[in-house]
């Protein structure tokens, strides 16, 4: 599967290049198919491989940061699989609501996990 189509690639590169500092709406969702890692990318730099985004990889500490996209492309996973890019993925609300509900679920989940 292709992870960038042009209008993906396009609308990620016109984020990046936007002089004013906005918390963009991902443009794309990308996955690890066969774990919990995902990555909710909103701009590309103009090297057209340096990606800014939403990472988690599924340890309880999801952060905000750059990522290759060449090795998202590249990086194989469980049963010799790829990352995929999630084809009905739509972005509705800005990167920081997805980092705010994911530390929440996450500080949701420690709490039960302290009362058992």
């Amino acid at each position: 599967m292709k992870l960038m189509t042009k209008a993906i690639k396009a609308k990620l590169l016109a984020n990046g290049a936007s002089k004013v500092e906005m918390d963009h709406k991902p443009v794309v969702k990308f996955f690890d198919p066969t774990g919990s890692a995902t990555w909710w990318i909103s701009e590309m730099m103009a090297d057209e491989d340096t990606l800014f985004g939403l990472c988690d990889l599924g340890f309880g500490c999801p952060e905000l940061g750059n990522v290759s996209l060449k090795e998202l492309a590249t990086t194989k996973v469980r049963f010799n699989l790829n990352i995929e890019r999630d084809l009905h993925f739509v972005g509705n609300k800005p990167l920081s609501e997805y980092l705010f509900d994911l530390e929440s679920k996450n500080k949701a989940y420690a709490s039960q996990s302290m009362e058992a």
